[in-house]
Formats: C-alpha cells, structure tokens, sequence
C-alpha cells in the first residue's frame, strides 16, 4: 500500500489512510471464537456463536465480572495468556461463573474468584452434564471450586490447577468443598494443588472411579477443614504419590481420607493408596488415621510414608 507523504515545515509525515488506522491499531475482541475469527464482548455472545458445534474460545487478559451458560456443544475456553485471565464474583443461574451442560467442555489458563451466592454452593465450574477437563487453573476464595451433578457415563480431568481459599459450612445447603463432583464414570486429578481450605473437604468425590496422583494438600493454614479426600459413596482406583500435612485448625481431624462414610453406591474393592506422604504441620502432636474405612473393602495400601502419631488404616 502506497501512503502519500507532505511536509509540515521541516517534518515529513505519512498520510496514512483511515481504515489502515484502524486495522493496525483495532484491538482484538474480549472473547474471540478462533474457528470464525469473529469476536465478541461477552463470553455468552460467543458460547451462543458455537451453539450445538464445537469451538474455541480464546479470552483476552483482563478480569470480568460476567459468566456464562453452555447449553450444548463442545467448548475450550482458554486464556490467551495463562493466569492473565479472571472472572470475578459473578455467578450465572446462582450457580456458578461456569454453567455447563453440553456436550463437553475444556478450560485452560483460567482464574476464578470470589464466587458466592445465597445457597453457599457457588462454584468457578458447575458441571451438569458432560466431559470436563481442567489444566492451568486456578479457583480463589469462592464458596466451591468445582462442583458437580450426576454423570455415571462422563469423565472429568484435572491438571496442573490451584485450589485455594475454598470451603464452607456455614450455609443450609450443607457443606461445600474445593471440589465436590457428584455420581460420575472416573475422576482424575493430577499434579494439583489444594490449600488454605475454609470448611468442607478439600476434594469430595462420588466418583465410582478415581485417579488422585502426584497431587499436594497442604491444610496448614485451614481453617475448619474435614478430610483432605472424602470418597463418601466408595470407589476403585488409585490415590498415590501425594503429599498432605494437616493442620492445627480442623473441624474434624480424625482422618484424611475418607471412604464409603455415607454410602456404599460402589465397590471399593482393589482401591490402590500407595507411596504418599501424611504428615502434621510443624509442631503440632495429636493422633489421627491416614485412611478411614467405612467399607470393609479389600483396600491395597503399600508404601505410604506417615508422621509419628498417624495411624494407616482403620475400619470403622
């Protein structure tokens, strides 16, 4: 493109057309759905731009005090930059700063926070239906993180995420939880952090399968916390190479994890807890049992590195 030039006194300046103007300085959208280019300046104008297909939402940096509903599709919703991204204390049905009940649904790089609503159960994630997985998040001081109906035939995944400032037990909908996932197919969270829970469990699980690995719960500074895992309901599957130090302010310190305490919708059967650490944190001496057992399951349990005063295991 040719631009003319004219001289003002001893400056030479190009005369740059208007609509160049505005496409080198336009500013990308808010919500930018990649499959269209198009962009949009709600996350619900471009969830409803997918609809019933499958897309990718990228989302600028910046924090917003919106939310949004996914009613059918398959959607990634993801950070242009990792960390970069918030959605702040805004909650969609009541619920949550995510609604989903799609098809499936991945989320990357996004924040939330300060998620509260009049139920107590407000949530970054509230998973109706569907696929679900999470990498390179985080959930901030909200009443949950994460939070669940019945799916017997989904599958969540959970990676790489914070969980932090979550919990509570102060409202007359029960407690709530940094995670709490209803009656699903298989739970897997990996390489996660939980810490600095403010009532409930870290993460509560009606899963009938679960894979809890490599994961760090660190309730130092907790504050009226229960179990660090509670599978209320039994399941089968694998809880190793953990790390978890309780702390001194617990509403109930007698376990840290937690099977078949409410029901015994599934087997327990096999469960693998292996080549964790359990520890109290620094100072603190009481007693307290590393698995609780409300099954009488055949539990496999090997290689687990437990602090003086924690007991391995005990049926109850």
């Amino acid at each position: 493109m040719k631009y003319r030039r004219m001289t003002l006194g001893a400056i030479t300046v190009a005369l740059i057309p208007a609509a160049a103007l505005m496409a080198q300085g336009s500013p990308r959208a808010a919500f930018m759905v990649e499959e269209t280019g198009r962009g949009y300046s709600t996350l619900q104008q471009a969830i409803n731009a997918i609809g019933s297909g499958r897309g990718t939402i990228t989302i600028s940096s910046g924090t917003y005090r919106q939310c949004g509903v996914q009613e059918a599709g398959v959607i990634t919703y993801v950070a242009s930059d990792y960390g970069m991204v918030e959605f702040a204390g805004t909650a969609c049905e009541g619920k949550a700063a995510l609604v989903l009940r799609g098809v499936g649904a991945e989320v990357r790089g996004l924040t939330f926070s300060g998620i509260n609503v009049p139920d107590g159960n407000g949530a970054g994630i509230r998973l109706e239906k569907g696929a679900l997985n999470v990498a390179y998040s985080r959930f901030l001081d909200s009443q949950q993180g994460i939070l669940t109906a019945n799916d017997p035939d989904g599958r969540i995944y959970i990676t790489r995420s914070t969980f932090s400032g979550l919990g509570t037990c102060e409202n007359s909908a029960g407690c709530a939880h940094s995670i709490y996932t209803g009656d699903y197919g298989q739970l897997t969270v990996r390489e996660s952090r939980f810490e600095r829970g403010r009532g409930g469990h870290y993460l509560k699980s009606r899963a009938g399968n679960v894979t809890i690995e490599s994961n760090s719960f660190d309730d130092a500074n907790g504050s009226g916390t229960n179990y660090m895992i509670d599978l209320p309901a039994g399941a089968v599957g694998s809880i190793a190479d953990n790390w978890f130090v309780q702390g001194r302010d617990k509403e109930n310190y007698s376990a840290f994890i937690a099977v078949g305490a409410e029901e015994r919708l599934h087997s327990s059967d096999g469960l693998m807890v292996r080549d964790n650490e359990a520890r109290f944190v620094p100072g603190l001496r009481r007693t307290s049992t590393f698995l609780a057992d409300w099954t009488d399951s055949r539990i496999v349990m090997s290689g687990n590195r437990l602090a003086e005063g924690l007991t391995q295991y005990e049926r109850r």
